[in-house]
């Protein structure tokens, strides 16, 4: 179905070849997962089957790829739209209309089909992703993660032969998650469609692939086999190979009959926390005052305010003593036209202290993050940030106390380049020269002062977005979906900077559907569902007790209270 030979893509700004010399063949009626590290090639091996690339991207391909017979060099995308669908990285770029329902007719208006048959395919969708009751909704009010479904949704109506998916399910809560890989395996198994995808979160969809890809080697093969050699390797893999279990085990299941022995070997031992004790912070950490911020006249490209970026700080111990808290939520209602988003919503920070926010998409995570910063106003209740209500507080105020990731990091990258960048946000945040660098060097190793943000992967922008807002060392850190995009040498760098961050007191909220990351780096679980808090306590509890939110190492180990692999092996 999918055949590459001798296939190389080089970009002029990079000089070495982001592909090469690539070479082998994707059967028909097959799901293919691409892992390897952050900026290896995965989506442009995937753009080159949806013939983006070159077409779109530029750049020059060498060798030649085929899909159904056809050669993308000379086919464009529009002449593969009825053999190849493809979902990128970003949703919000893939949408062409206003409506839920209008996006998934979109592709079968452009290839013609019949009325009746496109009302059919836009019904059996709706069903099979869990979206018949935002059939109406405008996609500018739904979540990341609705997003993600719509998009997926919309390149499944036309039924092509091969599906090419981007980061699939990096937005999705875990339940999601499995719902659109359930379906991806229904296509592949009773229609025989091929499906090439690339996954970070290789914990969720490892165990439905027919075959792995590794790059940037090239090589393929059953999972099991791949997972061996692989540099990246989902938890369960990892405690396989600590454990010294052969065939490694892929799924939890194939686990937990293997653990009975390592389960024995750990006995009474009690695990440490995989997550340092909250430090004792006498104080708020407050921001020196830098006077007026930068560009506040709202001339140039500084001038104007952005609520996710921090224009100037830098921490000073003084200040802010004999507050209970950072972070002080009581009773908050958050109500957008007939959606209520948040309701009673109650909720506690304290300096040092890390709350991982989980839920399903459209419990209310990302409102609630947008509520401390100032962006969404409560219709009820009360919001405190430092004894401060953000949405009367002045941005220029506000943004010394506060600093947001949000899930798309194109809303902080302004740059022409990675170097401009990083100039640009030492000057905002008071810092030294060269504080940024520092933290790129740090998050995202190898990539170059000259390289353009947005010839970074997904993963790589959201890792320079992240070191531009802590450049600035705001007292409270709010992330929203922080490891979208990350492979797990990448996440393992972003949790070991914030866990010294909250060492140094800052206060850290993070909304997230990573159960592993929740696990290594929180203190504390709060989970929303319908806007509501269900559920805030120590993680342990919180997660081990429910099912859609306990990482691999629980499930595996269960009853026993071991939540990370890092954790069994210093037990060991």
């Amino acid at each position: 179905m999918i055949r590459f030979e001798n296939v190389s893509v080089t970009y002029a700004e990079r000089g070495a070849p982001t592909l090469r010399d690539l070479d082998l063949t994707v059967p028909e009626g097959e799901l293919v997962l691409l892992v390897g590290p952050s900026g290896v090639g995965k989506s442009t091996l995937l753009g080159a089957v949806s013939g983006l690339v070159p077409h779109f991207t530029g750049g020059t391909l060498t060798g030649r790829v085929t899909v159904a017979g056809r050669d993308t060099r000379t086919h464009k995308p529009r002449e593969l739209a009825d053999v190849v669908g493809t979902v990128g990285q970003d949703p919000q770029a893939h949408f062409v209309t206003d409506t839920v329902e209008d996006e998934l007719a979109y592709g079968m208006e452009s290839l013609g089909l019949a009325p009746a048959v496109m009302r059919r395919r836009v019904e059996e969708t709706l069903d099979l992703l869990g979206l018949a009751e935002l059939r109406d909704r405008p996609i500018a009010t739904l979540s990341g993660g609705q997003q993600q479904r719509v998009a997926i949704g919309s390149v499944l109506t036309p039924h092509p032969r091969v599906l090419v998916l981007d980061e699939p399910t990096s937005a999705l809560d875990p339940a999601a998650a499995e719902d659109v890989l359930a379906v991806l395996q229904r296509l592949v198994h009773d229609l025989g469609t091929t499906v090439l995808m690339a996954e970070h979160r290789l914990e969720r969809v490892v165990q439905y692939a027919d075959r792995v890809l590794l790059l940037p080697e090239g090589v393929m093969g059953p999972p099991a086999e791949v997972m061996a050699v692989s540099p990246v390797c989902p938890p369960v893999v990892a405690l396989g190979r600590l454990a010294g279990w052969s065939p490694l085990p892929l799924t939890v299941r194939d686990a937990r009959r293997e653990a009975a022995g390592l389960r024995e070997r750990l006995g009474d031992v009690s695990p440490a926390s995989p997550v340092p004790a909250v430090p004792s912070v006498p104080s708020v950490p407050a921001v020196r005052d830098a006077g007026p911020a930068p560009g506040a006249s709202g001339s140039g490209r500084r001038g104007r305010f952005s609520p996710f970026r921090r224009r100037s700080g830098g921490l000073d111990a003084s200040g802010g003593a004999g507050m209970p808290g950072l972070v002080d939520v009581r009773g908050l209602g958050v109500r957008r036209g007939r959606v209520e988003a948040l309701r009673r919503v109650d909720l506690r920070v304290a300096p040092g202290e890390t709350v991982a926010l989980m839920g399903r998409n459209g419990a209310g995570k990302s409102t609630l993050l947008g509520s401390l910063v100032g962006m969404v106003e409560p219709t009820s209740g009360s919001v405190l940030v430092g004894g401060r209500a953000p949405h009367r507080t002045d941005p220029r105020e506000l943004i010394r106390r506060v600093g947001l990731v949000p899930q798309e990091p194109r809303d902080l990258l302004y740059a022409d380049t990675v170097a401009a960048e990083c100039t640009a946000a030492d000057a905002d945040a008071g810092a030294a020269p060269g504080s940024c660098r520092a933290l790129v060097s740090e998050l995202l190793p190898g990539v170059t002062d000259e390289t353009h943000p947005r010839d970074l992967s997904e993963g790589q922008r959201l890792a320079l977005a992240l070191a531009v807002v802590l450049t600035g060392r705001p007292p409270l850190l709010l992330l929203d979906e922080p490891t979208r995009g990350l492979d797990y040498a990448a996440k393992g760098r972003l949790v070991a900077h914030l866990r010294g961050l909250a060492a140094e007191g800052h206060a850290i909220v993070l909304a997230t559907h990573d159960v592993e990351l929740a696990a290594e780096l929180a203190h504390r679980v709060v989970i929303l569902a319908s806007g509501e808090v269900v559920a805030d306590g120590p993680t342990a509890d919180v997660v081990v007790s429910s099912p859609a939110f306990s990482p691999q190492v629980a499930k595996i180990l269960a009853p026993q209270p071991w939540l990370t692999v890092e954790q069994v092996r210093e037990a060991l």
